[in-house]
């Protein structure tokens, strides 16, 4: 998957990321339309994580 967006299937991730970061509501969700940049800092947020972490737990989900 391209690692800098996730735009093409991201309608069916969305769920996906919603069950694995609860924190995170919809609306940011569709904010972020799939650009895994603007999802790493979101998880940054509203979670704490370092960046790395952040990159990588986006990484795991929709690989």
């Amino acid at each position: 998957m391209n690692t800098d967006t996730l735009q093409g299937q991201w309608k069916q991730m969305k769920g996906k990321a919603q069950q694995k970061w609860g924190k995170l509501t919809s609306d940011e969700l569709d904010r972020v339309e799939g650009r895994r940049e603007e999802l790493v800092g979101l998880l940054q947020e509203k979670y704490g994580y370092q960046r790395e972490r952040a990159e990588e737990e986006v990484r795991t989900l929709f690989n």
